[in-house]
């Protein structure tokens, strides 16, 4: 998570938990997967900050709004967590193709569909097939983004980023002010789409309280 040689974590077991205990951890910079929360916990270095989204004050940029025209075909369904064997396909390629990784299906269902708190999915359809999947945490305040997967044939039509502006828009149609992106980490290239995304406010873990990011 930084560069340091050796990473410290902090890790949390929980389960049962409701949507205050969710805002509550988030707020605290926790992040979740599974049923763990952890929090960097490395000495001097604060470099994974967590970072969330004014849901009611966002607005697409004129890149962000190419990106939904190009997905105007690109049918989003919001629901309870749901597997299916087509899920499971878009994993193992996501894995594969993006990240050089194999999976097993004890895990995707231990990771994604075993949830410790409110959780919901969303669902991306082209022509009514399946082709992308997120997974998002319920607060009493906001949707916190757990993971996104989708079909690496269908990598041209940007979809991160489209799973992002209508998970943000969804989180807005909730009456939820924030839309949690989990941490950043400015030197890393694979998290710098999350800087794209504002107005939005980081965690300053040595003040313990939510800043406005310029």
């Amino acid at each position: 998570m930084c560069r340091t040689e050796k990473k410290q974590i902090r890790y949390l077991l929980a389960s049962e938990l409701n949507e205050s205990d969710i805002s509550f951890l988030l707020a605290k910079g926790w992040r979740k997967f599974g049923v763990y929360f952890f929090q960097p916990s490395c000495p001097d270095c604060s470099e994974c900050v967590p970072v969330r989204v004014i849901s009611d004050e966002f607005k697409p940029s004129k890149s962000q709004r190419r990106n939904l025209k190009k997905n105007r075909n690109t049918d989003v369904v919001f629901g309870p967590l749901k597997f299916s064997e087509r899920a499971f396909e878009i994993y193992k390629d996501h894995s594969n193709q993006r990240f050089s990784q194999e999976c097993d299906l004890d895990e995707f269902i231990s990771g994604f569909f075993s949830p410790s708190a409110p959780s919901l999915q969303s669902e991306y359809y082209l022509d009514g097939e399946l082709i992308g999947l997120g997974f998002l945490d319920k607060g009493e305040d906001c949707l916190s983004s757990v993971y996104f997967i989708y079909d690496t044939k269908f990598s041209h039509l940007g979809l991160g980023t489209f799973s992002i502006l209508k998970e943000i828009e969804h989180t807005r149609s909730l009456g939820l002010k924030y839309y949690c992106l989990g941490y950043y980490v400015q030197e890393c290239q694979r998290m710098s789409y999350k800087n794209n995304f504002r107005p939005r406010e980081h965690y300053n873990w040595s003040e313990d309280k939510w800043e406005a990011t310029c």
